[in-house]
């Protein structure tokens, strides 16, 4: 799979674009990203059992769309740094810190072009609900183990490829319960925890955690169990 990334398919563009067409919506908690809102407690939750978060912390995510994650690193003290390639997205962030009053480093760049700029200068890498909408999640594991000091802690979250993912995650959440735009996921592109954690420690990651996320799309309930069956966090330590 880096083969293909060092021939230029690093990203896809139409999920570019699909995030580009709907930054506007980023910040309405009852709009198409309603979902990131609910569950976002429980993945900074997740994040603080395994790290500290103080002002003492450099923290960069990865893939930071319209800022959700990245003003929680923020509120929480750490020093932020957000990076995504929709330029739009970008825009809509920085726009929401004059409301939030946080301060976070917003970046419209390349992941590899960041790691190549700053290596081994974070504590603290976030990369959510991204890898399953990448054309090569090796190349984005690889780059953020750059990006990250020796010692330093890395959390992703994608979805299981799973029966049950495939009828929660696409069928029920974007065609019945309509709780995500249609076209959102691409089932093929979901990841197995086993096929992560091959990546992972390829790539110089040690596993410390993982946790699945349940979600209630009727009460907006969350929790964190350890069936990673649907959606799941894990928590990488760079060797």
């Amino acid at each position: 799979m880096m083969n293909e990334a060092r021939h230029g398919a690093i990203h896809d563009q139409a999920e570019v674009d699909k995030f580009n067409n709907l930054a506007h919506e980023w910040w309405n908690i009852d709009g198409e990203f309603k979902t990131l809102h609910h569950i976002n407690p429980a993945r900074l939750n997740f994040i603080k059992k395994h790290s500290k978060l103080d002002a003492s912390i450099n923290a960069i995510d990865v893939g930071c769309g319209g800022g959700i994650l990245a003003e929680s690193l923020a509120s929480c003290g750490a020093i932020t740094t957000g990076i995504d390639l929709a330029p739009q997205s970008i825009e809509v962030a920085k726009l929401h810190l004059y409301e939030s009053m946080l301060s976070v480093n917003y970046e419209c760049i390349e992941l590899g072009d960041k790691a190549k700029v700053m290596p081994e200068s974070f504590d603290i890498l976030t990369c959510m609900e991204m890898l399953e909408h990448v054309p090569c999640p090796e190349y984005i594991i690889h780059e953020c183990a750059k990006l990250l000091k020796p010692g330093g802690m890395a959390f992703f979250s994608t979805l299981n490829r799973t029966p049950k993912s495939y009828v929660l995650g696409v069928l029920v959440a974007e065609y019945i319960l309509k709780i995500i735009p249609k076209g959102t996921h691409e089932y093929q592109k979901f990841i197995k925890p086993s096929e992560m954690n091959r990546l992972a420690v390829k790539n110089g990651f040690s596993l410390v955690a993982i946790n699945g996320i349940h979600y209630n799309p009727f009460t907006h309930d969350y929790a964190l169990n350890n069936n990673p069956e649907i959606n799941y966090l894990v928590a990488y330590r760079k060797n």
